[in-house]
């Protein structure tokens, strides 16, 4: 039996009827019937699921993404990483697996930054620039050719994490987005190298796939980097 048929079994033993694509409406029926074990079920099965989509269909690119990031590393570059609501709280997340520690390995902190975390910086750029501009003008700011970009919108989107990719790419910067929902407009922007795009339609699910790739290109780095002396 291959693999992608041995977890496909396994997951068709828990009984899962949502699909590959989950929508949110199936889970608050059951969710607002007070059927909460069926909630349960249905909901940890939607997210097992969508992780199998990815890893059918996005292994290659997390790969090539990975490799992105260790090249901008091992080049002396940072990485920029900025999103909004739960993906802001990823793009710190991340960063900070980079300037701390990953996993045991002991290695020197690699420089990453979230954009999302300084609060007089986007208070001041969205009272005179609008919300919009937020992290745009902080890649203005702070990026240098050789850096790479990561982007974080569900729903492909986010005006302002649009907008801050774009200057990344006009700056010499190497861009990259995570996105879900079909990949929306960040998936056809020019100025974005690679997009990896969850296929799952429900938030909650694209958002959990999101922090389990930025883990592999947290792992991926600092196995490259390790590998050349870091």
């Amino acid at each position: 039996m291959t693999t992608r048929k041995a977890t496909r079994k396994r997951a068709a033993g828990l009984d899962l009827r949502s699909t590959l694509k989950p929508g949110q409406g199936a889970y608050l029926r059951g969710y607002l019937k007070g059927d909460q074990d069926a909630f349960i079920r249905e909901y940890l099965g939607g997210s097992i699921l969508a992780k199998v989509k990815v890893l059918e269909t996005l292994t290659p690119g997390i790969a090539r993404a990975g490799a992105m990031l260790a090249g901008a590393l091992r080049r002396g570059g940072t990485w920029l990483i900025f999103g909004n609501g739960g993906s802001a709280a990823d793009a710190q997340h991340l960063a900070a697996e980079m300037t701390g520690r990953l996993y045991k390995l002991e290695r020197r902190g690699l420089p990453a930054l979230a954009l999302t975390t300084d609060s007089s910086a986007l208070t001041c750029v969205g009272n005179d620039y609008g919300f919009d501009r937020v992290f745009s003008r902080q890649v203005e700011a702070l990026g240098r050719a050789g850096d790479l970009a990561l982007g974080i919108t569900t729903s492909g989107g986010s005006p302002n994490v649009l907008l801050a990719l774009e200057q990344a790419k006009r700056q010499g910067l190497a861009t990259l987005a995570f996105s879900g929902k079909g990949g929306g407009e960040v998936a056809r922007a020019r100025y974005v190298d690679l997009c990896l795009t969850v296929p799952s339609d429900f938030t909650a699910h694209v958002q959990e796939c999101h922090i389990a790739m930025g883990h592999l290109l947290c792992f991926l780095a600092e196995r490259d980097l390790l590998g050349a002396g870091a």
